[in-house]
């Protein structure tokens, strides 16, 4: 092929004119744009500490402003940016600010936040080494350095999935693999019509999650064995022996560090024992519990937690990495990237111990969701993570104490960790009155603004449930979030 150039007077062929015509609309605005994204993100979040949290609005009311008809013809990029940014302002719930403390939901730390920046604009497909060798790179020490932090087994397989309710299915998944393995069965090739049947025995309290999990899983919901818990949610390890004591063929035990609800621990090392005794499967829910492991002060809570095949948790809700970054771990490596490999002939897999995320987890096309847990743990260093979750337990501690002073408040559970069950009742209030009373005052709550936080029900009783799981929460937090809870009450 002849590559003289040319002059500028002859006719240059179809497929070199491409190389010296403009670039696609808007690409010239990049940087201008990025830059407006960036200063709308930071006043964003300037503000928002002092940002009223969860201000109920409307759906009509956001459907006018975001909806319509799809436009004809392209919009100018920064103006739509700003457009949209204005628009969404009223919907934008402060999840992310210090005085939100609902569901259990993390905020994000500052460096976390500017590494997902600069993982949008790198755009890479984490899904194995060859689309992406950094990021599988990173992904792999993210995962080693989980395992170091939460003191688990150093050989434990891992993969970073969406969230809690993915990082259950895959972890069992992986049991779902193993067990019916041992019984003589290939799940993945054969289906479960015509497989032996599988036991599953969870605590009265688990989380719903696991039940998710079962149900994508083909294992159903109605079959699982519910083991009895105690006041604070805790499975009862005597009860889950006498269960499987009745149990043939392949069993899962789903067991829980750190209760949704009361913040309260399984009994994790009996449960392991008596899972192993009958050659069962232990599978833990970690969600924000398996963070406890970081702690000097509340690792005992975990004692036995390595007897588990495998174990779930959720990088948002207490390493306060952005959305979304569910973690699963697995002691079987065989049986996980079993229930998890994907094959294809053009699928590429470079070097061959490079770490391909695509072998642990559902998804082959995704973001790299380790790089903010990386970013996270490198600058918090073991001591920082330590100090995020002793700091938000002993805030929890004292939004206790704060509200127990006052009369007519019940704390319901033992605050052993970021949890806390609050109940109303005035004096003569009987058990429904009390429910209603609550309902009342959480209601007022979120109107007021100062602060978020849910109802739920605890052993038959309606409470407000306070989750502190925020990195920026302080004592002048929680101190404000406190008044404002009892003011709202004496006001209802």
């Amino acid at each position: 092929m002849d590559v003289t150039p040319s002059s500028g007077s002859e006719p240059q062929p179809s497929g070199l004119r491409a190389e010296v015509e403009d670039p696609p609309r808007g690409e010239h605005l990049n940087v201008e744009l990025l830059d407006r994204a960036a200063e709308l993100a930071r006043g964003y979040l300037a503000g928002l500490r002092e940002r009223s949290v969860g201000v109920p609005i409307a759906p009509d009311a956001l459907r006018a402003v975001l909806g319509g008809p799809l436009p004809e013809r392209p919009d100018d990029p920064k103006r739509m940016l700003e457009r949209l940014a204005t628009a969404v302002e009223p919907g934008l719930v402060a999840t992310a600010g210090p005085r939100y403390f609902g569901f259990v939901m993390g905020g994000s730390l500052p460096v976390a936040v500017a590494t997902s920046w600069l993982a949008a604009a790198w755009d890479q497909n984490a899904g194995n080494y060859v689309s992406s060798p950094a990021m599988s790179v990173v992904e792999e020490v993210a995962g080693t350095w989980l395992k170091d932090v939460l003191r688990l087994p150093a050989d434990a397989s891992f993969g970073f999935v969406t969230g809690g309710t993915m990082a259950n299915f895959v972890g069992l998944a992986a049991a779902r693999h193993a067990v019916l393995r041992d019984a003589g069965w290939d799940v993945e090739a054969k289906g479960l019509n015509g497989a032996p049947p599988i036991t599953v025995l969870a605590g009265e309290e688990a989380h719903v999650t696991i039940y998710v999990a079962l149900r994508l899983l083909g294992l159903g919901v109605e079959r699982v064995v519910r083991v009895a818990a105690d006041e604070q949610g805790r499975m009862c390890a005597d009860e889950l022996e006498r269960e499987l004591r009745a149990v043939r063929g392949p069993t899962i035990v789903c067991a829980q560090a750190g209760n949704v609800n009361s913040g309260a621990f399984d009994p994790l090392r009996p449960i392991g024992e008596a899972a192993a005794k009958a050659g069962a499967w232990l599978h833990v829910d970690g969600a924000f519990g398996l963070w406890a492991a970081a702690s000097d002060e509340l690792r005992h809570q975990l004692d036995g937690v390595e007897l588990a095949r495998s174990w779930a948790t959720d990088a948002h809700k207490w390493l306060n990495v952005p959305y979304d970054c569910g973690i699963a771990l697995t002691a079987d490596p065989v049986a996980h990237r079993a229930a998890m490999n994907v094959t294809a002939a053009y699928l590429v897999r470079g070097n061959d111990d490079a770490y391909n995320a695509y072998d642990w987890v559902p998804e082959s096309s995704r973001a790299a969701r380790g790089l903010g847990v990386y970013a996270a743990l490198r600058t918090l260093g073991r001591s920082g993570v330590r100090e995020l979750v002793d700091r938000c337990c002993a805030l929890a501690r004292r939004m206790a104490r704060r509200l127990s002073e006052a009369r007519g408040v019940t704390i319901l559970n033992d605050v052993v960790l970021d949890q806390v069950l609050v109940r109303f009742a005035a004096p003569g209030d009987d058990a429904v009155a009390a429910d209603q009373r609550t309902r009342a005052v959480a209601t007022k709550v979120q109107q007021d603004g100062t602060c978020w936080l849910g109802t739920t029900t605890w052993r038959g009783r309606v409470a407000l449930r306070i989750s502190v799981t925020n990195w920026s929460t302080t004592e002048a937090d929680i101190d404000r979030t406190a008044e404002a809870i009892l003011r709202c009450a004496t006001e209802v």
